[in-house]
């Protein structure tokens, strides 16, 4: 009973997903279900204030703009510098145990993007570094300790363009779900500590990191500030773990990562994927390893209850794009890893 439900569950959302590719619902790169449409009117001033990425800010003396749509066409014809948008959205609590995306298409040139006052993502670079990322299509996870769901929840875009069409542009702008994520006990997703180079004693739960420089996970480093970086970099993370997994056996998931990489948990190695470059100075070997989902085994007793523990991962890109670029991740019980891939090998066959 339980194996025919499974089938026809599936079965059901393959098609109501080729139905949604079709209406434009879904970004069908990602598997990505639109569930708050937020094209349509939002709130646009020209310039740039610290305090307009505040949840608390009036903003209801700006401009009403359409989004998407380039604001050359809206009344700002041959602006070119800072704009700000914000837009007010509410999120039913059906949505709290999935895990949501904003999606805002393209954006001319460069966007920082706040929700509730916390900065959830950004791509290209602003002055005086100034790196485009106009055809880099916007799509950011949403931590949901940031939602208030049931509640209002406020938007703010800045965004710097230096000539012809700026603004958001284009795209089906909204918050989205991934129906066939895997649900995490614990996400670790949103700043890490990043730091270009290569140094093994960065493994160590005691390394000084404090002036290494801030980079949101999951995110492609080059839209961070490292455009065009090839080469080591290094990935660093303290949490405080208060939960209590009962199995013996948990699973680090670390999404997408190009090209390789080597993982350490509290100083201990527990995975890898690809081979890197020996002290000899032999060839690293990366393939296709920046398609793989990293799933890193590890026994539960290797976190720290109520106590600090690092993770520290070292990432070798060859070229193209770098870093760990695609969720999810966090922590998941063994069993429900192994159930997850079940269910997804029964839906694909």
């Amino acid at each position: 009973m339980r194996t025919n439900y499974t089938f026809w569950k599936f079965t059901l959302i393959s098609l109501i997903l080729n139905v949604l590719i079709v209406t434009g619902l879904i970004a069908s790169d990602y598997n990505l279900i639109r569930i708050k449409n937020l094209s349509g009117s939002w709130k646009f001033s020209i310039g740039e204030r610290e305090e307009w990425v505040s949840a608390a800010y009036n903003d209801t003396d700006w401009e009403t703009i359409m989004v998407p749509s380039p604001w050359e066409n809206q009344g700002f014809y041959g602006y070119n510098g800072f704009g700000f948008y914000r837009k007010t959205f509410t999120i039913s609590n059906e949505y709290k145990d999935k895990t949501l995306y904003l999606v805002l298409g393209y954006i001319d040139d460069v966007d920082e993007t706040y929700l509730n006052g916390k900065k959830i993502g950004s791509t290209g670079t602003f002055p005086p570094n100034y790196n485009t990322a106009y055809n880099a299509k916007r799509i950011y996870r949403v931590p949901k300790k940031l939602i208030n769901f049931n509640g209002p929840n406020i938007l703010a875009v800045k965004v710097y363009d230096s000539y012809q069409a700026g603004g958001i542009v284009s795209g089906n702008i909204g918050i989205y779900i991934n129906p066939f994520e895997i649900p995490l006990d614990a996400s670790l997703e949103g700043e890490w500590k990043f730091q270009t180079g290569d140094d093994l004693e960065r493994k160590s739960i005691n390394y000084n990191d404090s002036k290494w420089d801030k980079i949101l996970v999951p995110a492609k480093w080059e839209d961070q500030g490292y455009r065009d970086y090839d080469g080591y970099a290094w990935y660093r993370k303290n949490f405080y773990y208060r939960g209590s997994f009962k199995e013996e056996t948990l699973v680090l998931l670390l999404g997408k990562i190009d090209d390789v990489d080597e993982v350490y948990l509290n100083g201990v190695k527990i995975g890898m994927t690809g081979d890197f470059v020996d002290r000899e100075g032999q060839r690293i070997s990366t393939g296709q390893h920046y398609q793989a989902l990293r799933g890193y085994f590890f026994p539960a007793n290797l976190l720290k209850k109520d106590q600090k523990n690092t993770i520290a991962i070292r990432v070798y890109d060859s070229g193209g794009d770098g870093g760990i670029y695609e969720g999810p991740v966090g922590f998941v019980s063994q069993t429900r890893y192994i159930e997850y891939w079940r269910e997804r090998k029964r839906m694909k066959h």
